[in-house]
């Protein structure tokens, strides 16, 4: 046992499928059992919570990239533990501005978004501008999709996990097609030998995201759980998508 978790765990640059399957069972369970803690607190799962958690996202993304630059050191910041620091951190100011929601009557999100406003401007600052080209690149290709998305008669939060995803999978081949970077997930890499071109693995998402969201709303009569799992959709496309936009303007 050991060994096989040095191998596939410890001993390694990337992802394989058996640490990438793990996490993505870690995840679910988690996931799941963070949406039972929020119903039964009672906080609506909606657009405000998205709105809150928004600083957050840019937080884990940023200090991510800061490793990337080893301008912060320690296994902390990397993935996947750096989505359990910004849990630990997130977590608790949601359900402690939850509380002072109910004392004061003063709106959780709006608390909690000015506070990882606070959080982000640290590491923010420490990210320098020098990639003006990348990131002209990113936003030629993701005009066609803002587009889509403004003429397709779907709800804000579908159009909002579309979108994260979307600029995730197009940060991705702008960074690997022109920049010269390279993949570590298992299932894009798998995409990307499979067709011989990059960009088929920002169509492959979009049609799966789209898939999911199709399956959500048609065969999933729980709203709560419905916009949870569009909200767990958008958090890790908007995580991944910032990391690499940051790393590529950052030139990391």
């Amino acid at each position: 046992m050991q060994e096989f978790f040095s191998n596939y765990f410890v001993n390694t640059s990337g992802y394989n499928i058996v640490n990438t399957s793990v996490y993505s069972i870690v995840l679910v369970v988690t996931a799941y059992v963070i949406f039972l803690v929020l119903k039964k607190m009672k906080i609506k799962i909606d657009r405000k919570l998205i709105f809150a958690v928004i600083p957050y996202i840019i937080l884990g993304s940023s200090l991510r990239v800061l490793r990337d630059a080893y301008i912060l050191r320690g296994s902390l910041f990397i993935t996947p533990f750096i989505y359990v620091l910004i849990f630990f951190i997130a977590f608790p100011i949601l359900l402690i501005t939850n509380l002072i929601q109910k004392k004061t009557k003063i709106p959780y999100y709006k608390l909690m978004f000015s506070i990882g406003i606070l959080l982000i401007i640290y590491p923010l600052y420490q990210i320098e501008y020098l990639n003006f080209l990348g990131s002209c690149y990113i936003l030629l290709f993701l005009i066609p999709w803002l587009l889509l998305l403004k003429f397709l008669p779907w709800s804000l939060e579908n159009k909002l996990a579309i979108f994260a995803q979307m600029f995730d999978a197009n940060t991705t081949f702008v960074s690997l097609y022109f920049f010269g970077y390279s993949e570590q997930h298992v299932l894009p890499n798998f995409l990307i030998n499979l067709t011989g071109h990059i960009y088929s693995f920002v169509i492959v998402k979009f049609v799966a995201v789209i898939s999911i969201l199709y399956l959500i709303d048609n065969f999933s009569e729980d709203k709560q759980l419905n916009n949870f799992i569009k909200l767990i959709i958008f958090i890790l496309g908007m995580a991944t998508g910032l990391r690499d936009f940051l790393r590529l303007i950052f030139m990391v």
